[in-house]
């Protein structure tokens, strides 16, 4: 069985009538754009191969969900073991502290997965 490209005559120009099969519509997290936008810069075949299968957003959305994922893990692990500041009394130790966690979580998530 073959496919068939049907075409659409644009003044002089032929244009294929190609559609994309995934279609779902799902917003990029924060770690899924930053994924697509290493691929682009750092490995520019690796993205064109997800693009042209039709893999490239699923990818993403996959990349955003762990990253999430591992983030609030590493989060309740980094403060177990580094408790904060009492909230109420120190606020801005508590900010400072909780920030540095979050820091050094999100560090250790971008080089495992995003930039990977």
């Amino acid at each position: 069985m073959k496919n068939e490209l049907t075409y659409t005559q644009n003044g002089d120009y032929l244009i294929p009538n190609i559609q994309l099969s995934v279609t779902e519509r799902r917003p990029l997290g924060k770690y899924g754009r930053m994924r697509r936008t290493f691929l682009q810069e750092h490995r520019p075949i690796l993205y064109n191969d997800l693009v042209l299968t039709e893999k490239l957003f699923p990818h993403l959305w996959e990349i955003q969900e762990t990253a999430t994922r591992r983030m609030e893990q590493m989060m309740q692990e980094l403060l177990e073991k580094n408790p904060a500041p009492d909230k109420r009394t120190q606020q801005m130790a508590w900010v400072q502290h909780m920030n540095s966690l979050k820091a050094q979580a999100e560090e250790i998530v971008l080089t495992e997965l995003v930039y990977n």
